[in-house]
């Protein structure tokens, strides 16, 4: 059982582990044993969470995210097959309180009255400054 919050745990049916042999540094282990996991979260058939947090999940997920609903998280940081799994349910933990957090409503302000003149008055001021800049004409004749 994985621990997100004081009221929320995500079972161990809704996790599946798989460990692969993991890419790059490591001599000849790295051939040998299966170090790296692949963690699956199936998000969309949870029970503990709700509607509006399975879509705030969805959008933090991005391209971990299947089209079956399930969020898969691939770690190969360490040598250690234990290590990278504690990593892996570490980071899903914190997509998932990521999640829990609902962003708050922008309340739309209109610009002051005072803040509406001044600028105005910069652009006139600027168009002045332009107009300036024009070919002097003679008038001389």
């Amino acid at each position: 059982m994985l621990h997100i919050n004081d009221t929320i745990f995500i079972a161990d049916w809704e996790l599946t582990e798989n460990f692969v042999r993991a890419s790059g540094p490591g001599g000849q282990n790295v051939n040998k044993v299966s170090t790296a996991v692949e963690l699956r979260f199936e998000a969309e058939r949870s029970p503990h969470l709700s509607a509006p947090v399975k879509t705030r999940l969805k959008r933090l997920a991005g391209r971990r995210w299947t089209l079956e609903g399930a969020l898969i998280l691939q770690v190969d940081e360490t040598r250690s097959q234990a290590r990278n799994r504690e990593i892996a349910r570490e980071r899903l933990a914190d997509l998932i309180r990521q999640a829990l957090v609902a962003p708050k409503r922008r309340i739309p302000t209109k610009p002051t009255l005072g803040s509406q003149r001044r600028r105005l008055a910069a652009k006139a001021n600027r168009a002045q400054i332009k107009a300036g800049r024009g070919t002097i004409a003679d008038d001389d004749g």
